[in-house]
């Protein structure tokens, strides 16, 4: 209720108590005859004042109701859009993380290349310091490898391109990784390609 509506309700009230009071003066005043149909009358006004107040009040339920919908409303909005930003920070990196991989892919490559000569090698350490750097700045940023080798296959986690039989493992277990899965805090950015135990 606003202050405008308060205070016209409190002058509606002050205003009946002034008739009653200038009611009951007359009636004090006047003969009984006079009385008597004068109070017919104020007792009518009264009643109508009685109804006057009662919709008045009404309203202002109405309008406090009214009031509390619109402050549960933006309540609520501002919860979504707080839950929006945090969601938004949280994956923020999903592009270039998608981008990257395919790098990551071939510095792993690159670095599973069995070297023989020194010049060879002293490359191969550069280029292990490198990726190093790289997947350490990806973990701080929430990306991680998921871990597949002797785990239940996930269809969520993992995606199967090949069955294989081996004794050593359980029937629906990851035997192999062929290309890496990553996830990133918690969601699958990309699933790892696995051979399963069949």
């Amino acid at each position: 209720m606003t202050e405008f509506q308060a205070k016209e309700m409190e002058e509606q009230e002050e205003q009946i108590e002034n008739e009653a009071e200038d009611n009951k003066e007359a009636e004090d005043s006047a003969p009984a005859e006079e009385q008597t149909g004068q109070s017919e009358v104020n007792e009518e006004t009264l009643r109508n004042k009685e109804e006057e107040i009662k919709k008045l009040q009404e309203e202002q339920d109405e309008l406090k109701n009214r009031l509390l919908r619109v402050q549960a409303d933006y309540e609520n909005y501002k919860r979504r859009t707080n839950e929006e930003k945090i969601k938004e920070r949280k994956f923020r990196a999903q592009s270039l993380v998608e981008e990257i991989l395919p790098v990551l892919d071939n510095f792993k490559r690159a670095l599973d290349v069995q070297i023989e000569s020194e010049e060879a090698k002293s490359l191969k350490q550069g280029m292990d310091m490198v990726y190093r750097q790289l997947t350490d700045a990806m973990e701080k940023e929430g990306v991680k490898e998921i871990e597949a080798v002797g785990k239940p296959f996930d269809p969520h986690l993992h995606q199967a391109v090949m069955q294989v039989e081996n004794d050593e493992y359980e029937p629906n277990t990851v035997v192999e990784v062929l290309q890496a899965g990553y996830s990133l805090n918690d969601r699958v950015v990309r699933p790892a390609m696995v051979k399963v135990n069949s």
